[in-house]
């Protein structure tokens, strides 16, 4: 790291969880964020704050002037932009030692798959199960650890499957696919603004923990947060013997 690097980093420096080594381990880090919305924004703009040197950022879709209100990343400069650009436009502001990549066309499974191949976490934050999906099979075939988050209303979620280890259970586990889509979108539903903040804050922050191999992570536990009442609950997560992804039966 250069002197302008150690200045910046240097409250995470402090930390000995973190310490030199974790900070220079984290700026040769390289994360793919799936979506640059509501969840996308606080995960984009904290993993960049806080030293991941790599991240490619996908989202094809356009800001909206209806996305201001919880996507932070964005501004009112930004409508009609790209989110991934607009996202992009923003880190280089707060951090320009970050590199960044952005895909702004639909992704395909076989493009993921390179950029999945690519990344030392991948971090989900779409709004629609297929994408969830194929993010889950992906990740569980290329052996690379996933956070995955929603929100949506004033409830959201965010759990850890880990499939550098054999007993991480899957998205799948947790939500069979039954060819059927009917995940609520933001876009056609309301959801709290502070709500993906605090999410997305939580899904940046397992991330890091992920790739500075500190601390116990989300792996096996769904985090669910009830915003209105201001009330977190875990649940346990078990890997599904009979799961047509993860089962090894």
């Amino acid at each position: 790291m250069n002197d302008n690097q150690l200045l910046r980093y240097s409250r995470h420096i402090l930390l000995p969880q973190i310490a030199y080594e974790g900070q220079e381990l984290l700026t040769k880090s390289h994360a793919l964020i799936v979506g640059a919305g509501g969840l996308g924004s606080p995960v984009g703009l904290y993993m960049a704050a806080g030293g991941v040197g790599n991240l490619t950022i996908c989202d094809f879709d356009d800001v909206d002037l209806t996305n201001l209100q919880r996507q932070i990343i964005h501004n009112s400069q930004s409508v009609g932009m790209n989110k991934a650009l607009s996202a992009k436009k923003t880190i280089q502001e707060i951090n320009p030692e970050v590199t960044i990549k952005t895909v702004q066309e639909r992704s395909t499974e076989a493009s993921l798959s390179v950029l999945i191949n690519e990344a030392d976490v991948v971090l989900d934050c779409s709004d629609n199960f297929a994408t969830r999906y194929a993010l889950n099979r992906l990740c569980y075939k290329l052996r690379k650890p996933l956070v995955s988050g929603a929100a949506i209303g004033f409830e959201g979620q965010i759990t850890v499957f880990d499939f550098r280890h054999q007993n991480s259970p899957c998205y799948h586990c947790l939500f069979p696919d039954d060819g059927t889509d009917t995940a609520l979108r933001c876009s056609e539903n309301g959801v709290f603004a502070p709500l993906v903040g605090m999410i997305g804050t939580a899904q940046a922050a397992e991330a890091m923990k992920l790739l500075l191999n500190i601390g116990a992570s989300l792996e096996g536990r769904l985090l669910l947060l009830d915003a209105l009442v201001m009330e977190w609950r875990t649940i346990k997560l078990s890997k599904d013997p009979k799961c047509s992804v993860c089962s090894t039966t």
